[in-house]
This record gives C-alpha cells, sequence and structure tokens, in this order.
C-alpha cells in the first residue's frame, strides 16, 4: 500500500492504494464520487473520462499513484455549487444530448475539454474528438449538436441537414 494525496474537485484527497488501483476505482470507491462510470475497463468506452492537470484522460487507464500531486477534475465540480448545470450539461439538458445518461458523464468532460482546446470546433471536429466515448442510445447527433450549442454556434442547420437526408 502507498498514500496518494491529489487536489480532487479543488479539495485536498488522501488515501491508501495499492499499486494495482485505477484512478476510476479511487475516486468512486474511496472518494464516494460515482458520477465517473466504469464501462468497459479496457479504455474503449470513455464512460470514466475525467481531467488530470487539465487534459482529458480515461481514468480506468491510470493509476491512483500516477496521479499522487494531480489536480483531478470530475463531473461533480462540472455544476456551480448552487446546482446550475455549466454551458456543455445545459446544452446537454436543451438539445437531447443524453438517453440512460450512462455515458453523459465522459461525454460531457470530453466535451468540455474539446471546447477548451479549440472553442468552435466543426461537426466533424467534434466527431473525430469524441471517437473515445461510446454511446449505445443517442446515436451521437444531438451529442454533436450539444457541444456545438455550447460552443455558441448556430445548430438550426443541423438540424436541417439531417432532415433532409
Amino acid at each position: 500500500m502507498s498514500q496518494v494525496t491529489m487536489t480532487v474537485n479543488g479539495k485536498t484527497a488522501t488515501g491508501d492504494v495499492e499499486g494495482r488501483t485505477l484512478l476510476v476505482h479511487f475516486l468512486r470507491d474511496e472518494l464516494q464520487l460515482t458520477g465517473t462510470h466504469v464501462g468497459c475497463d479496457t479504455s474503449q468506452c470513455g464512460a470514466c473520462v475525467v481531467h488530470v492537470d487539465g487534459k482529458a484522460v480515461k481514468s480506468c487507464t491510470m493509476l491512483a499513484a500516477e496521479a499522487d500531486g494531480a489536480s483531478v477534475e470530475t463531473i461533480e465540480a462540472q455544476a456551480a455549487d448552487d446546482g446550475t448545470l455549466n454551458v456543455v450539461q445545459q446544452a446537454f439538458q436543451d438539445h437531447h444530448g443524453l438517453q440512460c445518461g450512462f455515458c453523459t458523464p465522459g461525454m460531457v468532460m470530453s466535451a468540455t475539454a474539446l471546447l477548451k482546446e479549440n472553442p468552435k470546433p466543426t461537426e466533424a471536429e467534434i466527431r473525430h474528438y469524441l471517437e473515445g466515448n461510446i454511446c449505445r442510445c443517442t446515436g451521437y447527433h444531438n451529442i454533436v449538436k450539444s457541444i456545438m450549442a455550447a460552443s455558441g454556434q448556430d445548430v438550426d442547420s443541423i438540424a436541417a441537414e439531417v432532415a433532409a437526408q
């Protein structure tokens, strides 16, 4: 066992972990931050995406010990303290970017990272960025639309293009 200390959602978190403990399990099991989902445990689905030192990371691919000293942000930190959704979360709600909700935390965290890197991504850039996130319900159309809306872009043309096909 070794002790890890990291800043999680702005607060210091310390815990004892085995060398093989994945960051996702430390967040969920030790810190009770269950918004980060475990979908595949093989880095395929993206349900476990968190931000580590500002970068989107699949937390099932990172050992908790590797995050020692890092700043980690989970889906729980996205809304304001009063529960007000951030712009990405609100866009997902407004544009029906979720159905069952299982992939949503990872999608929101990935979308937030994308918009930080590229504030006005094209539809193709969004689809490319989300290749590591799997949604089995939505078909991605409304997820893409939500991210474009969160970036302040007009999404009416997206609906029109799909309706015309």
